[in-house]
């Protein structure tokens, strides 16, 4: 879904900007501003560019220390990305500025909240009156049917004023959306475009007749990873690329991390104190953090002699015992993420990425690569990439998708 930009976001941003403190960090919000004014004629613009502007100043203000701008901003983020709505934007806004909420919005609100009621009490007592025998479990299983079916509510032509909820569409639309997601399809929203699917008879008899469609959504999967993954490449060889840079190449592409993650969490400073360069979601719910240090760019060698073999050196044990630190604050606040966030920290682990073989010339890359696998065998939670490693499994996932 594309992220909103409007007067209200540019409001927000202009009042984040004002209670900035840090030069800097008010030069990160100006930024924003003057991107989100800088369409045709003036007129605001969003797209992904905005919101790593945002990104970046939440992540100057965090640094600093200024909690009101991170706040104020991340208001910011969920605003565009859609997860809360424009009166409650207003309305935190207005305890920011004054401690005041408005509360013009409670009669009509109240008159929603009491008509959900009464059509729920009014299907559920034609739920009991067909099925006498239901208990309230079975009694609550068919108003939850009813609150899914209900997002997919259609008006019909030929009786205007009335509106029908469609029994079943949601189970159907969950299929289809659980087809986009695990297969090898890439959606941007899944479940929009299933809704979208299933709300539309000839779509779905298409989609379900027209293999050819199938293979031009694949290729544009395809394409679009292609062009993400070598935008990377050139990041990560380029002898000027700082992390920030590394940061932004890879925000957005959690495929690129292999099969096991299904997307990148929206917090990142989970524990006061850190914050995680890129947060993933595995599969099973659990935390996978990515911590970032520089490629080309890295100062000093990735591997030693020691001995008879080549060892990691002290920097990469360094960032290794970084990696760590966050882990324990992760277990330590893990009762407290998990509420606030939603996101399971116990089995939560990290990759490390770090410098690329083109450092160490007089060093097979060969032998780079098995020193840090032989490192990695040896420690828990923790395992250690090179940048060069990591596009090149990503290549090869990739060249092998069919």
């Amino acid at each position: 879904m594309e992220p909103r930009a409007d007067a209200t976001l540019e409001q927000q941003v202009e009042v984040a900007a004002g209670a900035a403190l840090d030069a800097g960090v008010r030069a990160c919000l100006t930024a924003v501003a003057g991107h989100l004014r800088g369409g045709p004629g003036g007129k605001i613009r969003g797209g992904k560019k905005l919101m790593g502007l945002l990104a970046e100043a939440r992540g100057r203000a965090a640094a600093l220390d200024e909690w009101d701008v991170v706040r104020l901003v991340q208001d910011a983020v969920d605003y565009a990305d859609g997860r809360i709505l424009k009166p409650e934007l207003d309305d935190r806004l207005r305890l920011f500025k004054d401690g005041n909420r408005r509360v013009s919005h409670e009669e009509p609100l109240g008159r929603i909240t009491a008509a959900g009621y009464a059509y729920a009490a009014h299907a559920g007592e034609e739920f009991l009156d067909a099925h006498p025998e239901a208990g309230a479990p079975e009694l609550i299983g068919h108003l939850r049917d009813l609150e899914r079916d209900a997002r997919f509510l259609q008006a019909p032509p030929d009786r205007p004023g009335r509106y029908v909820v469609p029994r079943g569409t949601a189970e159907l639309a969950l299929w289809l959306e659980r087809i986009l997601c695990d297969g090898r399809i890439d959606i941007e929203d899944p479940a929009e475009a299933a809704r979208k699917i299933v709300t539309s008879p000839d779509a779905l008899a298409l989609l379900a007749a027209d293999d050819e469609g199938q293979l031009l959504l694949q290729a544009a999967q395809l394409k679009r990873r292609s062009a993400g993954l070598e935008g990377l490449r050139e990041v990560v060889e380029d002898l000027r690329s700082s992390e920030h840079d590394l940061q932004r190449a890879l925000v957005g592409q959690p495929w690129i991390f292999g099969g096991r993650f299904i997307g990148e969490a929206v917090q990142r400073r989970l524990v006061p104190g850190d914050e995680v360069d890129i947060p993933l979601i595995r599969g099973d719910g659990a935390l996978h953090i990515v911590e970032l240090k520089r490629a080309m760019s890295l100062r000093g060698a990735l591997v030693k002699r020691y001995r008879n073999a080549w060892v990691p050196t002290a920097q990469v044990h360094d960032a290794v015992g970084q990696a760590v630190n966050y882990l324990v604050g992760l277990d330590e606040n893990r009762d407290r993420i998990r509420e606030e966030f939603g996101i399971e920290t116990r089995r939560a682990s990290a990759l490390v990425l770090i410098g690329h073989p083109a450092q160490q010339p007089d060093v097979p890359e060969s032998r780079i690569n098995e020193a840090l696998r032989t490192f990695n065998s040896h420690v828990t939670r923790v395992e250690v990439l090179t940048y060069k490693e990591l596009v090149d499994n990503a290549h090869r996932s990739l060249a092998g998708s069919p």
